[in-house]
């Protein structure tokens, strides 16, 4: 749920930055994919604010974890068909067990790439796609500029908004491919804690706005150092 921020950082970038790529690992490919296919600022609020937003992360234990796939599923089908990218779009998955991070770009983004990418490990079960099962690209692929740089992109910017200890802890056990210390990356992080680990997990309307502000207010600050 924390990826509201991202939306609110999205309102005020996409006035003063032109983007040629998008790329995004878990619930932020959902808003990856949603820019690259033209959703207003507007829109993808309005869809947060939605209370059905709620049924995506759904409690109820299974065989894998104890978040019930159903609700997540539906959402990853309604986007893939809402629209195609206008832009160039990838997101990462994470295949298991290898734990080997797939890029998966343009034509080849299926729903099931869409719900994958969002399949936490433990929560959700992996989603088999070919044969194969995937799970979150965040797992393995979090913040994934190093793949803006590998499709070409000579300059990035990008939007943390998992900065809470989990989450930290896990890119210290499992750290993730960074682009060479060449590449031009502009990192945007919550100014303020968002939330604790179960705010992440639970839509409520009023975090959710206040975190849309929020990445508004930090995308404002960070834009004397990201403007292309």
């Amino acid at each position: 749920m924390f990826a509201a921020w991202e939306v609110g950082a999205w309102r005020v970038l996409r006035e003063q930055v032109r983007f040629d790529l998008v790329v995004g690992a878990s619930a932020g490919a959902w808003v990856g994919w949603e820019i690259a296919c033209g959703a207003t600022p507007e829109e993808l609020t309005r869809e947060w604010l939605d209370p059905r937003t709620a049924s995506v992360m759904r409690v109820g234990l299974h065989r894998s974890g104890w978040l019930r796939p159903e609700g997540m599923h539906a959402k990853a089908k309604e986007l893939f068909a809402a629209g195609k990218p206008r832009i160039p779009f990838a997101l990462t998955v994470t295949e298991m067990p290898s734990m080997r991070v797939r890029i998966v770009r343009g034509e080849e983004v299926r729903w099931e790439h869409l719900a994958a990418t969002c399949a936490i490990p433990l929560a959700y079960p992996p989603v088999r796609i070919d044969g194969r099962l995937y799970v979150d690209g965040g797992l393995r692929g979090a913040l994934p500029i190093w793949v803006a740089e590998e499709l070409g992109a000579e300059r990035a910017i990008g939007l943390n908004c998992l900065t809470i200890a989990p989450f930290t802890l896990l890119r210290r056990i499992l750290p993730p491919r960074k682009p060479s210390p060449k590449f031009d990356a502009t990192v945007i992080e919550p100014s303020r804690g968002l939330g604790s680990l179960k705010d992440s997990v639970i839509w409520n309307v009023s975090n959710v706005g206040r975190w849309i502000e929020q990445g508004a207010e930090d995308a404002s600050r960070a834009l004397s150092s990201v403007r292309m």
